[in-house]
Parts: C-alpha cells; sequence; structure tokens
C-alpha cells in the first residue's frame, strides 16, 4: 500500500511591517472627508514581501493585508490612481500587475505582459491607463477599461527607472495655448488635435530620458540624462512643467517640459521634427554621493525629497521668483560694491565689463532656484519617501521607510514668508509617528515556542520579541545584545538567549523585565539546550567549551524592606572541554546522551551523567549547523554547510543515508517531536537557497518542499504537538507553516516538481521564441502579450471546444436536412459534454468557453489557434453576430483575429463569403443596436426635463403690495430650481 502523508502550507506571516524591495505610499485615512479636519497621519500602503500592507500611522495598526494566493512573487512597485483613491497598481518579480481595490481588499485585474520584474508604474489623470517599465527594457500600457495592453514600447536599453504621463488636455491645470490667434485650452475647439492620448515621459538605466507620443505610438524626443552613468531616479512637477533625473555623484539634472509648444505643434499636425520640448535648466549637487532612489516633489508646496540608500533624506526647496531675483540682486550689488572698493584700491574705472553686462541679461542659474533646505537623518538606510499631503500651513509632513523594517513620519517646519532675522534658529524636524513594534530591525537569528505552543519567542541583533501565534500580536519586546539562540525555560515565564558576546541573559515575560545576565563564555554563545528534565540548561560556545548550568531559585530581600522575592538563577554545575569551537549542542529525548558538533566537521556524542565521548561522527566535509535527535532517542539528523543533510543511528554511530538536500547551506534541521501518527523520523530542514524540506527519515525520501520565502532562512522551530512549524527568514517575516487534512504522496509530489521544471523551461523557451521573432532590430512598438501556461491552456480549450462545436454543427446540419424529409426521425446522439451542460448548442458552448478567459489573456489565448481552426471560429462568429450574442467581445475577437492572420485571410478564396455575411449580420445588428441607443437617449433628456421641470416652482415677491399703494403696478416672477 502506498504510503500517503499529510501536507504542510503557508497559513499566516508576521514580524515585516515593510520589505526592501518596494516603494512605499502615503494616503489619507478613509474616514476623512474633503472638507474634514485630517486629525489623522494617514495610511501607509507598503510591500511584504508578496504581500501589500496598509498601515495606520498614528496608532501603528495593520488595517488590511492584501495576498493574492495564486501569486508568490514579491511585491517590486506600487502606485495609487489619483483619480479614484480606492484603486492601487501593484508590479510584482514575476513580471505581473494586479489592481486592487483597497475597500475591498481584492484584485480587479490582472496584467503579466513583462518578462521579468516590474520596476515602475504609473496611472495617466483620468485613471484609465496605467504605464508599467520593467527590468525588460520594455515599457507597457495598458487599458484598464477593456482590460487589455495598448501596445509595447521599445527604445531604452537597460532596465526602465521611471516614467510618468505628462497632463493631458482637457485635465485641469494644462496650460492654455494660442493656435489661431485666440487663446483657447488645449484640446477644445480643434477638431485638428491629433493626440488625445498624451505623453509619456521614460527614463532608465541607460542614461537615456525619453519622450513618447502615444498617438503615434514612438519616441519623438531623446536626450542623455546622466552625464555620469545610469539614471537611476526621475521626479515630476505636480504641473508637468519640469522634471529632475538622478544620476551617480549626487548630480541632479533638471528638465523644464514646454507643455504648450509641445500641444501647440501636436494642434496644428506638425511632425515635431524640430523637438526641442525637453530643455536641459542645469545641474544641481546634493550632498549624498550615492545613487538617488527617489526624487519626490511636494504635490502642493515648493518642496523636493531626494534620497539615496544612506541614512539621510535631503529636503530641497525651490525658491519663488521674487525671492530668486532679490538673490540675484543682493549678489549684483555686492559684486559692484567689490568692483568700487578694487577700484578705489588701484585708481581704475569703475565701469562694468562686457562679460559683467553679458552676466545681468543672463539666464538665472538654476543653483539660484532650487536650494538645500534641510538634511532628515533617519533610524535606518531609507528605501523610500512619499510626502503626506495635508493642509497644514507652518509644516510638511514626510513618510520614510528603511531597509531596517520600519515606517518613519518626519514633520519639516515650512521657511516663513518675508525677512529672515540674523538670529533666527536653524531649522528643525521631528520624528512625529512611527511604526517599529510589529517587528525586528535586524534578522531574526533563534525562534523558540512555548510549552503549550501560544507563544513565540524571536531573537535578532538587539531585541527580542514574544508573540502570539494564533492572533501575530507582538505581546513583548526585550533589548538584548547581539542574539544567536534562544529558548524558554520549564513554565514559559522566562526566556533565556543566548549572544555573541557569551553572555547568557534572562528575561521575565510577566515583568517585562531582565531578570539576570551571566557571562557565561568567553566566545560567542552558539546553542543551547534546556534539559529534558527541566531542571537544567547546557550552553556550547566559540570558546571551545559546553556547560551545564542548573536552575535555582534563590530568595532576595527588596531594597528598603525585610521582604524578601524568589528569583531565578543559573548556577554552573560542569564543564565539557572539546578540541573546537562548538556549533551545536543536544540533549536525546531519554536524557542518556549529549551530542556537539563541532568547527572541525564532526559531531561528538557523550554520555550525560559522566560526559565520556560514546560517539565520534565523521563524514560532513563542512562544519555541521545543526542537528536534532528523534523522539524515540533512535535517529539523529545532522545538516551542514556542504548542502548535505546525513542521518545517523544513534545505537553504534553508522550513517544510515546521506542526501544532497538543498542548493546552499542548511542552517537548521528538526524533528516532528512525537510519534503519534508514525511520523516521529520525519524531519524538516531549511537552508539559504530559501526552501523548507519535509522528509521521511525511514524512506529517505522528500515529502514535500515548501516555498515562501524570498531571503536565507535562519531559524525553524517545530511545535509541540507537530501540527505546526515556524521559520524566519533573511526577510525579516516569521511565517507559521501548518499541517492541513490534505493527503499528499511521494510519486505525485515528484510529478508535480517535474510539471513545474516542464512549464517554466517552456514559458523560457516562449521568451526566446518571441525575442528571436522580432528580428535582429527590433521595431519601436510592438504588441503587449507575453505567452503564459494560463494562456497555452486558455487557446487548447479554445481549440478543443472549436472541435466540438463544428462536429455538432455538422451533426445538428445533417439531422435538420434529412428532418425536411423525414418529420418523426430522431435526434442523433450528441457529444455527451453538451447534454451534460444542459442540452446546450455548440454555438453556445463555444461562447461560454471564449467568455471564461481573463480579457487580459484572451488575444494570446488566441495567439495559440492554428489557421484552421481560425476558419472554424470565424463560422461562430458569424453565427453570434447574427443572433446578436455579446456583439463586444465578438468584435474584438472577429478584428484581432482580421489583424493577426491577415495575410493568410487576404490569399484564401473560402473565407470571403463568410467574412462578406459577418459583415452583414454585423451591419444589422450595429444600427440596431444604434437605434436603441438613440431611443434610449431620447428618453433619458425627456425624463430629465420633466424632472427639471417639476423642480422649478414660481412664487409672487412680496414687495408687490408696497409697490401698488405707491402706484406702481410691477410684479416680480422668481424661478427656483
Amino acid at each position: 500500500m502506498v504510503k500517503s502523508y499529510l501536507k504542510y502550507e503557508h497559513s499566516k506571516s508576521f514580524g515585516l511591517i515593510t520589505s526592501a524591495s518596494s516603494n512605499i505610499v502615503w494616503t489619507r485615512d478613509s474616514n476623512d472627508g474633503k472638507n474634514s479636519r485630517n486629525t489623522g497621519a494617514g495610511h501607509a500602503i507598503v510591500a511584504a514581501n508578496e504581500e501589500v500592507l496598509c498601515w495606520d500611522l498614528k496608532k501603528g495598526e495593520l488595517l488590511s493585508r492584501w495576498r493574492d494566493r495564486d501569486c508568490k512573487a514579491e511585491v517590486t512597485t506600487i502606485v495609487q490612481s489619483q483619480a479614484d483613491k480606492d484603486i492601487v497598481a501593484v508590479g510584482y518579480g514575476d513580471g505581473s500587475i494586479r489592481l486592487w481595490d483597497s475597500k475591498i481588499s481584492a484584485v480587479i485585474v490582472s496584467f503579466n505582459g513583462h518578462r521579468s520584474a516590474v520596476t515602475t508604474l504609473a496611472f495617466d489623470e483620468p485613471g484609465i491607463r496605467l504605464a508599467s517599465g520593467s527590468k525588460d527594457t520594455d515599457v507597457i500600457v495598458w487599458d484598464l477599461v477593456g482590460e487589455v495592453g495598448l501596445f509595447r514600447l521599445r527604445g531604452h536599453k537597460d532596465q526602465i527607472t521611471a516614467l510618468h504621463f505628462l497632463p493631458t488636455p482637457g485635465i485641469e491645470g494644462t496650460p492654455r495655448v494660442e493656435v489661431t490667434g485666440e487663446p483657447c485650452e488645449i484640446g477644445k475647439g480643434h477638431s485638428g488635435y491629433g493626440s488625445p492620448e498624451g505623453f509619456l515621459l521614460t527614463t532608465g538605466k541607460d542614461a537615456l530620458i525619453k519622450l513618447w507620443d502615444l498617438a503615434s505610438q514612438h519616441c519623438i524626443e531623446t536626450h542623455i540624462a546622466q552625464t555620469n552613468g545610469e539614471c537611476w531616479a526621475m521626479g515630476i512637477s505636480p504641473d508637468g512643467s519640469g522634471c529632475i533625473t538622478g544620476g551617480n555623484g549626487g548630480e541632479l539634472r533638471v528638465w523644464s517640459i514646454d507643455l504648450a509648444g509641445l500641444y501647440r505643434a501636436v494642434s496644428v499636425m506638425t511632425e515635431m521634427a524640430e523637438g526641442g520640448f525637453l530643455c536641459d535648466r542645469g545641474i544641481v549637487h546634493r550632498q549624498g554621493k550615492d545613487k538617488p532612489l527617489g526624487i519626490n516633489l511636494h504635490p502642493n508646496s515648493d518642496y523636493i525629497a531626494v534620497h539615496g540608500s544612506e541614512k539621510l533624506v535631503e529636503i530641497w526647496r525651490v525658491r519663488p521668483d521674487d525671492e530668486v531675483q532679490k538673490s540675484i540682486a543682493r549678489k549684483k550689488r555686492r559684486r559692484r560694491e567689490k568692483a568700487i572698493a578694487s577700484a578705489e584700491k588701484g585708481g581704475v574705472d569703475t565701469g562694468m565689463t562686457g562679460e559683467e553686462r553679458l552676466d545681468e541679461n543672463s539666464v538665472v542659474d538654476i543653483n539660484e532656484v532650487f536650494v538645500p533646505y534641510v538634511m532628515v537623518r533617519t533610524g535606518g538606510k531609507v528605501r523610500s519617501v512619499d510626502w503626506a499631503a495635508g493642509k497644514a500651513e507652518k509644516k510638511v509632513r514626510l513618510l520614510a521607510s528603511t531597509t531596517n523594517n520600519q515606517l518613519e513620519v518626519y514633520d519639516i517646519p515650512i521657511k516663513a514668508k518675508g525677512k529672515q532675522k540674523k538670529d533666527e534658529e536653524p531649522l528643525d524636524y521631528s520624528r512625529s509617528f512611527s511604526v517599529d513594534m510589529p517587528g525586528h530591525r535586524m534578522d531574526v537569528r533563534s525562534l523558540a515556542l512555548s510549552s503549550d505552543d501560544r507563544m513565540l519567542a524571536s531573537a535578532s541583533s538587539g531585541s527580542l520579541k514574544i508573540w502570539n501565534v494564533r492572533t501575530r500580536n507582538c505581546i513583548r519586546t526585550f533589548d538584548c545584545g547581539y542574539a544567536l539562540c534562544c529558548s524558554f525555560l520549564p513554565g514559559d515565564k522566562i526566556v533565556v538567549v543566548g549572544t555573541k558576546s557569551g553572555v547568557l541573559e534572562l528575561f521575565d515575560v510577566a515583568s517585562s523585565a531582565m531578570i539576570e545576565t551571566v557571562q557565561a563564555h568567553e566566545g560567542a554563545v552558539w546553542s543551547l539546550q534546556v534539559h529534558p528534565d527541566g531542571k537544567s540548561v547546557v550552553t556550547g560556545s566559540a570558546d571551545k567549551s559546553a556547560k551545564f548550568w542548573d536552575f535555582e531559585v534563590v530568595q532576595e530581600e527588596v531594597l528598603g524592606t525585610k521582604r524578601t522575592s524568589p528569583r531565578l538563577r543559573l548556577v554552573h554545575s560542569r564543564t565539557l572541554k572539546v578540541t573546537d569551537d562548538i556549533l551545536s549542542v543536544r540533549f536525546s529525548p531519554d536524557s542518556r546522551l549529549f551530542a556537539v558538533s563541532l568547527l572541525d566537521n564532526t559531531v561528538k556524542v557523550f554520555f550525560v551523567d559522566s560526559l565520556k565521548l560514546f560517539l565520534n561522527l565523521y563524514g560532513h566535509k563542512l562544519p555541521v549547523l545543526s542537528m536534532d535527535i528523534s523522539s524515540d532517542s533512535k535517529l539523529m539528523v545532522t545538516c551542514s554547510a556542504d548542502k548535505n543533510v546525513r542521518l545517523w543511528g544513534l545505537d553504534f554511530g553508522d550513517c544510515h543515508k546521506a542526501f544532497f538536500a538543498h542548493q546552499d547551506s542548511i542552517m537548521q534541521v528538526a524533528f516532528v517531536p512525537h510519534n503519534q501518527d508514525g511520523n516521529g523520523h520525519h524531519f524538516f530542514s531549511a537552508s539559504k537557497d530559501r526552501m523548507i524540506k519535509y522528509w521521511d527519515g525511514d524512506k529517505f525520501e522528500q515529502i514535500q518542499r515548501l516555498e515562501g520565502h524570498h531571503g536565507e532562512i535562519w531559524a525553524l522551530t517545530v511545535s509541540r504537538t507537530g501540527n505546526f512549524f515556524v521559520s524566519a527568514s533573511h526577510d525579516k517575516s516569521i511565517r507559521v507553516w501548518e499541517q492541513t487534512d490534505e493527503q499528499i504522496f511521494i510519486e505525485e509530489e515528484k510529478e508535480k516538481e517535474l510539471e513545474e521544471i516542464y512549464e517554466s523551461t517552456l514559458i523560457t523557451s516562449l521568451d526566446q521564441m518571441d525575442e528571436d521573432g522580432d528580428g535582429e532590430e527590433k521595431s519601436e512598438v510592438a504588441a503587449a502579450g507575453k505567452q503564459t501556461i494560463e494562456t497555452l491552456m486558455a487557446g487548447e480549450r479554445i481549440i478543443e471546444a472549436l472541435e466540438m462545436g463544428m462536429t455538432d454543427l455538422a451533426l445538428m446540419d445533417e439531422w435538420s436536412k434529412a428532418r425536411a424529409l423525414q418529420p418523426n426521425i430522431a435526434q442523433p446522439a450528441r457529444n455527451p459534454v453538451f447534454l451534460a451542460l444542459g442540452n446546450i448548442n455548440a454555438e453556445t458552448h463555444v461562447l461560454n468557453v471564449v467568455q471564461r478567459i481573463k480579457a487580459a489573456a484572451l488575444q494570446d489565448a488566441l495567439l495559440v489557434l492554428p489557421f484552421d481552426q481560425v476558419i472554424a471560429l470565424f463560422t461562430f462568429l458569424n453565427i453570434w453576430a447574427s443572433k446578436q450574442r455579446n456583439i463586444p467581445l465578438t468584435c474584438r475577437i472577429l478584428f484581432f483575429m482580421l489583424k493577426t492572420h491577415h495575410r493568410q485571410i487576404v490569399g484564401s478564396k473560402a473565407i470571403r463569403p463568410m467574412l462578406e455575411g459577418i459583415r452583414g449580420n454585423l451591419r444589422r445588428t450595429l444600427k440596431t443596436q444604434k437605434d436603441e441607443m438613440g431611443f434610449n437617449i431620447a428618453a433619458l433628456r425627456f425624463i430629465g426635463t420633466t424632472v427639471k421641470d417639476a423642480g422649478m416652482s414660481v412664487y409672487v415677491d412680496e414687495r408687490w403690495e408696497d409697490n401698488k399703494d405707491r402706484g406702481i403696478k410691477k410684479r416680480g416672477f422668481i424661478d427656483v430650481a
């Protein structure tokens, strides 16, 4: 009989506030109206590996968690729609994009067009289009209403770093230009206006900045953005009049955008060959010399936030015109005074030279307009910043996320208008809010569960946190040294932590206090374990010794009183000296044996009572990093930096099996702590290759492979019941994996792995074919599609439905002809699928299959169809058009197939009569729909007029009586809607 196992699945994550893979977005409190006073600090939408989290910045609470179970790639970029604040677009590391509704935390639509990670996203002003840039050097523009990719723009030679839509015609704030001598708003009053699509500005690591015309889908201007390497970031002004690009060496280049000239050129339908709409205005240098990760311009104020990867955000201020003129006048006056002073000394004429006169009339230096304002020092290396837009008159608010897992909000005072006093104090910012409690600043190095599996202790460099496993809340936080190992002591009230400096620290969970520190070793305490009887603990250290400590309760006097209180102490009882550094220590559950792993790649097993050597285990080629002993004390598993796991018998020290288990160093192994269901010899291994694997120690087989972490896994601990286990990783997350009721079989899991390998190689080959098919010189514009397993499966479903449908159509056609001759003839046996679906006809079945395919994947699915199936598809399109079945979808499929197979269709005589029939049917259907729409519009206008009339009343002016007495007969009527 084939043995079955219970499956483990990822159930929840915690400990991560924000990950360094993506930017952050600030948004208003959902209950704040436009006219209400904004008392809160707003919300922060941040990435947390594959999830998106929404934090309340004032309370530090997690409001919502957005996660698509089908997606395991980490989030790489986030952007919020300015037209509808509830819509948020999220880009992922696998090239997919999802649109989320923040109110219901659900995916509205998903796109998949990029071959690698999405690096930047941007909505247009109406919020109906989305532009995405990726590491694959392509820019794709998506239609959010039609849920399709419009086109792919190719021009950059390296990763896209930033992109923005320029303000489009008809949007408030768009400049007005004169085209025919009369001022008019751009895009209005011009029937010959050629670009309602607008323009797109992009930058890449190839140091280029490009201006794209989205109507003609080509690049109209290209400039070298940075002279000293890559262009890493770009920020655009809210009105679209200029932008700033950032490069290496602290270089910021300022550009002006001639929107008026750009739209004027398009309005009069010129070819725009002369260019010059994007002008270089000069370079300013910031203090930090590292590459800039973000340039953010405040939406309402003249402030700019620039940051690199250091613990610093530079705030720049844009001076108003009057201040710039005053500064220039002051400099001119000083220059003139210097010239007069030097003339008086040397007796030379004080007249201005030609260069000075030229300088008088020259363009204002950009360093006069953009000036450093304040340097904001953050609590960690900055990953992303965003302005918290509010109506504060005396300060601006900045939200920053750091790479050490925290969010910070800073208040920066606004420069007061008027003259600056000489004795005025320098500007000082303040940190008003922060979200840092629900996570560690550094990587978690050790995990420990309490005896009832309700509490979890996680230790990192500088902090120890106690978590409630069920609610995922942080109960306690303690400051500690550089923790390397930790454990709950019996009773679950005290946690002991071993540190890198050789100190043992004891913390009381109930009173949130440190009880005692013991200088236990001269080197780092790499491992510790409580004795199975719960009366002592052993520690293993880099000072080549293992020490045994007994628990002792002593009565201590309370200061100032005669009362005493009990306190736990560690009393050193025995020491075991070995030949090399100890990396791991383990007791056998029967308390008979004690194992230590050494830096010399060996494992030594001693008797606990006498500390005499029992076994010497050789075999690993690199040091053993962790080990564990099974619940029946018969098996020991060891893992090493040589990527191997070895199983040993503790009776004779023989190696049962050696596996090549992972692709990198294996950090921890752990047996299931009991043998209730025959799984006492099952164990888990966690590695730096981001994988956790579940093994059967009796059959030497891998049961399951668990993926989910996005960084090296440092620690793992299994619950006492074996129902769940917890892992901690370099990605700052702590994940709980729970046992489910679903059964899995080893052979099935092997088949799944082979299928995954096949699918990944298939997609890679498809991408390679797409690249080769583009030719040696890639065209500037291409289709936005991408073949995935989903689109291939959808294409196969369409082919299958078409084959069944054509067979059924032929069968029913023969039956109808025979029925004309013999009215009582029985209906032939149809395909059972049609009968199972309610005895539907063929065209309904094919339409249902096509309708179930996502709109974004439909075009790629149709590309899978061979040309002989295209003829069958046209047959059904003709039927749908004649019966008025889903006309929008019918037209969309028809036009796409005509464009794709144009050459074959032109060369085929058989298709022409069919196309003539489709055209006639479509025209009749569209005429009917047009008449229906006209009738409905007329009816709505009539109803609107009726409602308007019903909402008006006429009343007589009260002053009429007074006018009557004066002999003036005058009545005033006033209409009120």
